[in-house]
């Protein structure tokens, strides 16, 4: 019995669009480039689809065909903590390598650090890898989310390390026989 799992990054916001992690309580609507990017995917429309309960995700499931995905805590993004509201260069310059220490922690499975005051790197797998488990075995699921849950169950599944996952990115894989693999990796041209 086989899985098929298509991960979908969200389209894009002004946030993305200026390179900046979301403030704390951010929810940010799509862009018009992000309405435009979510109603031109093409994904199976006899998927099961779930969603992050952001407004960003939701609007690009309910654009792409999907109104009545499943809102999804799991697929939240992280909590990024003090790194939330700036961007990479705000975060180097206020905290040093400090920063890439925070993301990188973010980022392991297995790490108990992470932002001060986000999640740590092994709490935010964990509930992507719960999630990943309750799925059915042999089904098609879309589910619409955020960069860091998309790079996190591609860690999880097929041990990617990093990955290019602009905003509209899908990822797909399959699952069969408690083996994952990836199958496509869609990255939509840079829109900001």
């Amino acid at each position: 019995m086989t899985l098929t799992l298509h991960l979908v990054r969200h389209a894009p916001t002004l946030p993305n669009a200026e390179r900046r992690y979301p403030r704390a309580g951010e929810d940010a609507p799509l862009s018009e480039a992000g309405q435009a990017l979510a109603l031109a995917m093409r994904l199976p429309e006899s998927a099961l689809a779930f969603t992050s309960p952001s407004l960003r995700a939701r609007q690009t499931a309910a654009l792409a065909g999907f109104p009545h995905a499943r809102p999804v805590p799991a697929l939240a993004e992280a909590s990024f903590g003090v790194m939330a509201g700036c961007t990479w260069a705000e975060l180097e310059a206020a905290h040093g390598e400090a920063s890439r220490a925070w993301i990188d922690a973010l980022a392991d499975p297995a790490s108990a650090q992470g932002p001060p005051e986000g999640e740590t790197g092994r709490t935010f797998h964990m509930r992507l890898e719960g999630w990943l488990a309750s799925l059915p075995d042999a089904s098609g699921v879309v589910a619409f989310t955020h960069a860091g849950p998309l790079l996190a169950a591609l860690r999880l599944t097929v041990g990617l390390r990093a990955a290019e996952v602009r905003p509209g990115t899908v990822a797909t894989l399959r699952r069969a026989g408690g083996a994952w693999w990836l199958t496509e990796l869609r990255v939509p041209p840079d829109l900001a």
